[in-house]
């Protein structure tokens, strides 16, 4: 009997966390086009990717230079904007794309030597 006493309070409550989660996540995406930010596109499991975040941790290399990092194999908005930057870059996508990739605002480095030695010459 308490819970229909609570139940719309809690049904309001799970509302607003929804809501907010929602927001939330719609500006973290919010007008981003390639090309109009410094982006890192990654895979939460891909080896290469963890040899980048190591190289970062370990350099300060977040402390250096602003950008954006999207996980791409959990979430297919981030997935399809990977697609559209190589594609901005003229790489072939007819087979996918792999990742890590970063996009410097005007050309795509894919695979992890290469953005490791971007990141050296900061």
């Amino acid at each position: 009997m308490k819970i229909k006493k609570y139940a719309p309070a809690i049904i309001l409550a799970l509302g607003v966390v929804a809501l907010l989660t929602i927001m939330s996540l719609s500006r973290q995406n919010q007008n981003l086009e390639p090309g109009d930010e410094k982006i890192l596109f990654y895979g939460d499991t891909c080896p290469h990717c963890k040899n980048v975040e190591e190289f970062m941790s370990t350099n300060g290399t977040k402390a250096k230079l602003s950008f954006l990092e999207l996980e791409v194999y959990r979430n297919q908005s981030n997935a399809q904007l990977l697609v559209a930057t190589a594609k901005k870059c003229g790489l072939d996508t007819s087979a996918g794309v792999g990742v890590p990739l970063f996009f410097d605002g005007e050309k795509c480095l894919l695979g992890d030597q290469d953005i490791i030695n971007y990141f050296k010459q900061l």
